[in-house]
């Protein structure tokens, strides 16, 4: 009589072993960029707030850029280098202080806090409103407007 051995051969065991390697891998690829797409949340969340804020000074104030320091405590945080930070702490919010920052009209931009995950995001690089509502985003320096912005 024959013995009939029972199990997996080495073979078998490889090939599943490489089997669940791929599907993983695909998994975690894909869990990847949905954590990235939902951290542009915060920065949209951010700049929204921060936008409001602006908002608020310009009806006290009358003018998006006060002369003195102190007067709107959001566009000087917004103005200086390390800008205004967001809930989650994944972007910096700076006002753009060029020809675009004037008494009424301003650009905002969130870009990620280097060291944090959304600094691996490469499909959004930077996000930007200003005051009439317009929103931007960039891939490196090309417009992905549409894709950054939907939620």
């Amino acid at each position: 009589m024959r013995k009939n051995n029972q199990g997996f051969t080495l073979i078998e065991l490889m090939i599943s072993v490489a089997i669940v390697a791929t599907l993983s891998a695909l998994a975690f690829n894909s869990y990847q960029r949905t954590v990235l797409a939902a951290g542009r949340t915060d920065a949209m969340v951010a700049l929204s707030d921060v936008a409001q804020r602006m908002q608020r000074c310009f009806t006290a104030q009358s003018t998006y850029k006060p002369t003195a320091t102190g007067v709107c405590a959001v566009a000087d945080s917004a103005v200086a280098t390390a800008g205004i930070i967001s809930t989650d702490g994944l972007y910096k919010i700076n006002l753009v202080n060029d020809t675009s920052y004037t008494a009424t009209a301003y650009v905002l931009t969130a870009t990620p806090v280097t060291g944090k995950r959304q600094a691996k995001d490469t499909a959004c690089t930077s996000f930007s409103l200003n005051q009439i509502g317009v929103k931007t985003a960039k891939k490196s320096t090309t417009d992905n407007t549409a894709e950054c912005w939907k939620r």
